[in-house]
């Protein structure tokens, strides 16, 4: 025989079903059926027997077939603006944890805040008929678009920033509190000359994180002035690079509660390249708390987040969705608490 005869022979080789492992361990179709969906419920003596054969065989378990029949799904896709940024990373390994426990697998994808991106990944996440959505929306997004694009009965979670124009549950944190807290931090310490530091004005959670900071600035009896409110894009690259428009913007400035901890990271390099000395000759803070933050030097103070809990709590909240898909639409806001470090420093003189 030929090789390519032998090709064509194993081409046609009969495909191994539920019906041929169940016949060899001597049990049920029901019984393979459960191994293969991981259910507690068969013995572990049994379930070592079927994986034994399943493995012989060379079982391939179709999933989406198996999807069809049940008519669900066993994935569940996760939309992220923002990959780079560790807090993100972190989410989405607590959704993947959470989603994970429950027999669920997470199809992943970034924007890369882009919304155009945005369309396009989801629109081939949702072709492969997945039980819900987690979207983390890019800056300007089209929440319209969105919902068109989605349908009227796909379960969706959205995370972090508000979308105009849909009715899906939202989770977010307390931006407004977060931001309130650290401002009252740093006038605790003296100072009065107190910049907002990245973010868009254009964003809700920045929206959000400025009304805390200027809430708390009047309550000082400052009113802030509208230059002390300093927009860059959220990353440490582009604070860094934008640290002189800080100083153009607010040059009596002596701290600045910045949107984010990656904000503050790169503000803390763009100070130290021009001689500032960050926690000792200018005070700051960030915002979520990641890894990193209580390794840099000087350690940031800034709002944990915690990001991992709040993946887990974003997929437990779907999951209820989908279980539940007539229940009202929730909004729930995730506590931050003030963690205090080094980058704030003492008390202003």
């Amino acid at each position: 025989m030929t090789t390519s005869q032998t090709g064509s022979a194993r081409s046609r080789r009969k495909q191994v079903t539920v019906t041929d492992i169940a016949r060899a361990c001597g049990v049920s179709r029901a019984t393979v059926s459960l191994v293969l969906r991981g259910s507690p419920l068969v013995h572990a003596d049994t379930r070592a027997r079927v994986e034994a054969e399943l493995k012989k065989q060379r079982y391939v378990y179709n999933r989406a077939a198996a999807n069809l029949r049940r008519q669900t799904s066993s994935s569940v896709a996760l939309l992220i603006n923002d990959l780079s940024n560790p807090f993100f990373a972190e989410f989405a390994a607590g959704v993947d944890e959470a989603l994970g426990e429950e027999g669920y697998v997470t199809l992943l994808g970034s924007t890369g805040e882009s919304p155009q991106r945005q369309l396009a990944v989801l629109g081939s996440l949702v072709e492969h008929g997945p039980a819900g959505i987690i979207l983390s929306p890019a800056e300007h997004s089209d929440g319209a678009a969105l919902q068109r694009l989605l349908g009227a009965h796909t379960p969706a979670l959205v995370f972090n920033r508000a979308l105009p124009d849909v009715d899906w549950d939202f989770l977010a944190l307390d931006n407004e509190r977060g931001a309130r807290l650290a401002t009252e931090h740093l006038l605790s310490l003296g100072h009065r000359r107190i910049a907002f530091y990245g973010g868009h004005a254009d964003s809700s959670s920045c929206r959000q994180r400025r009304q805390g900071y200027v809430a708390a600035m009047r309550a000082a009896g400052i009113e802030p002035d509208a230059a002390w409110l300093v927009e860059c894009a959220p990353t440490r690259f582009e604070a860094a690079r934008q640290t002189g428009e800080l100083f153009a913007c607010a040059p009596e400035a002596t701290a600045a509660v910045c949107y984010n901890d990656n904000v503050a990271l790169g503000l803390m390099l763009g100070l130290s390249a021009r001689g500032v000395r960050p926690g000792a000759d200018f005070a700051l803070t960030g915002f979520d708390d990641i890894a990193e933050a209580a390794l840099s030097t000087p350690p940031l103070t800034t709002l944990a987040a915690q990001p991992r809990a709040c993946g887990r709590l974003a997929a437990e909240l779907l999951l209820q969705r989908v279980r539940d898909p007539g229940a009202a639409p929730r909004r729930v806001i995730a506590p931050v608490t003030l963690v205090v470090r080094g980058s704030s420093g003492a008390a202003a003189m």
